[in-house]
């Protein structure tokens, strides 16, 4: 198998990297190698996660789904870029009714719930700028929903009880929103009569407008 074993440097032409020095990898055979923009930044130390639930203890959602309550966000001041690239839920128990799951984002960050310090992607990079919130039961407060200026990005929703039946929900977007500070994205994670219980994470990217020209 080729190894990547070969580097070039060439100047950028103006406008990508204003003239400055660029590294161009090359394999043994000659092809240049690409790589995926989001691999990339998380090499180069912009990746965080959020989490929820450890070991064997889940957190239980809330009862039922309502505004201004989420069981974890993110939040981005102004100056600051996130990027949610993942997002995983595992149900262990959905005893109630009218489960209903969503993840959106407002212009306003949160303003309750227990901090939660975002975990480096990369082990040995920087502590995030960004800051996080996880609270069970709808514990971490967030602006109020309106259809003019909260973006939907994902939901799910299941009316009937599911029991002891394991539900796993992933969003793995496409064309992930580009939320730019101030921002809040939270995932709210409910049903009624008695609120499902989960471990869920969420991988974030963290620029800063000037790195990414917004």
């Amino acid at each position: 198998m080729a190894t990547l074993d070969v580097a070039v440097r060439r100047t950028a032409d103006a406008g990508i990297t204003a003239n400055a020095q660029s590294l161009l990898t090359l394999d043994a055979s000659g092809a240049l190698v690409v790589i995926d923009f989001f691999a990339k930044a998380v090499i180069d130390g912009h990746g965080y996660q959020i989490r929820a639930g450890t070991v064997t203890t889940p957190l239980i959602g809330d009862t039922p789904l309502a505004d201004l309550a989420a069981e974890f966000c993110v939040d981005a001041t102004s100056g600051l870029v996130m990027i949610p690239v993942e997002q995983h839920i595992s149900i262990r128990l959905g005893t109630g009714t009218l489960h209903e799951y969503a993840t959106k984002s407002v212009a306003t960050v949160s303003s309750a719930g227990a901090a939660f310090v975002l975990l480096p992607l990369v082990s040995t990079q920087s502590a995030a700028s960004l800051t996080g919130r996880v609270a069970a039961a709808g514990g971490v407060t967030v602006t109020g929903e309106l259809a003019t200026t909260t973006l939907r990005h994902w939901s799910h929703s299941q009316p009937i009880a599911m029991g002891a039946y394991v539900s796993e929900q992933t969003w793995q977007p496409l064309r992930p929103p580009i939320l730019i500070g101030a921002r809040c994205v939270y995932t709210q994670i409910a049903a009624t009569t008695t609120g499902p219980s989960y471990f869920a994470n969420m991988d974030v990217l963290q620029f800063t407008t000037a790195q990414l020209g917004v």
